[in-house]
């Protein structure tokens, strides 16, 4: 019998985080990913497309790219360059991918690819909400036709890692974040902390991850300028991976422990608290819940089933 699989658009400012939370999309066996969206974030939108693309070909996949936004929908862009290193995979300077984007653009690709597949896309946004936005300013019905969505953004009553309020994702293009909360899409809220903590991959799991196999070797290798920013500006025993850990949670959704229904606001007019996802978790605003927000992880599962899905053979590349 022919295994059910689940249908994936992942929109993404692929850098190295968001590289591991792509293979192990592309390596889960019950997931088709059938679209990903570039957005400006991380790195700008070409570097983000081609580490993307650069990623499906080591997969071995046969995926469209799209391109999307080049910058947030009303603020300049703000990479992160100083975390994941100048091209994003910690200047691993790794050779120009055979393949090319699709033409069409990302924002058009989602309404498109959503649209024709209604009620049965499981979104898995990694960097700020751009295209996202946009398309639902477009197309209004995408957030009813959205199966699920997992967002990677936010700080649930916790410190950010961008400014002591916001996270980078939701910090980087707090309008965008705003209108894709309000939208009604069902959405999962998977915040920067849990990466944090029990989550964060120690120096000893990083060599036994790298001994699985040459997709594993690229994980850790692109994650070299993030784990030095983990360890030395974090503060942290080791690599914090808040993609893998969002998509890990998309995958196998029991990964997420505790979750709570709760109105979630972002503030997009001061700057001391720009993009601070505002949870208001006991419902003193009296505002309808517009989304879920993960309260706990199991860290040792997210781990396994990063090892699990990283442990294949990389397959040859697709021209």
């Amino acid at each position: 019998m022919t295994q059910h699989r689940r249908l994936f658009v992942i929109d993404t400012d692929t850098a190295s985080d968001d590289a591991v939370a792509l293979m192990m999309a592309l390596r889960a066996p019950d997931v088709e990913v059938v679209a990903i969206t570039t957005v400006a974030g991380n790195v700008n939108v070409e570097q983000a497309t081609r580490n993307a693309l650069t990623v499906v070909e080591r997969c071995g996949a046969d995926v469209p790219v799209y391109r999307g936004l080049s910058r947030p929908l009303l603020r300049p862009p703000s990479e992160a360059t100083f975390f994941h290193g100048q091209d994003g995979m910690g200047d691993l300077n790794l050779p120009p991918p055979r393949r090319q984007p699709t033409a069409e653009h990302a924002v058009d690709a989602l309404i498109r690819v959503i649209g024709a597949h209604a009620g049965a896309i499981t979104l898995v946004t990694l960097g700020p909400l751009s295209n996202i936005a946009a398309a639902l300013i477009r197309a209004p019905e995408l957030a009813r036709q959205v199966q699920q969505c997992y967002v990677m953004g936010g700080a649930a009553n916790t410190i950010g890692n961008i400014t002591p309020a916001a996270e980078y994702n939701i910090w980087c293009d707090p309008e965008a974040a705003q209108i894709v909360f309000a939208s009604g899409m069902p959405i999962l809220m998977i915040g920067h902390e849990h990466s944090l903590g029990e989550a964060v991959l120690t120096p000893h799991e990083l060599d036994e991850l790298r001994r699985l196999g040459p997709l594993a070797q690229l994980a850790v290798d692109c994650n070299a300028a993030a784990l030095r920013a983990s360890t030395g500006w974090l503060r942290e025993a080791g690599l914090t991976q808040p993609d893998p850990v969002a998509m890990a949670v998309a995958l196998d959704p029991t990964i997420c422990t505790q979750r709570e229904r709760c109105y979630v606001a972002v503030e997009t007019h001061s700057e001391l608290t720009r993009g601070m996802t505002v949870v208001d978790r006991w419902g003193v605003l009296r505002q309808p819940a517009n989304l879920e927000v993960c309260y706990a992880l199991d860290a040792a599962r997210w781990k396994a089933l990063l090892r699990q899905l990283l442990s294949a053979p990389a397959r040859e590349a697709v021209a």
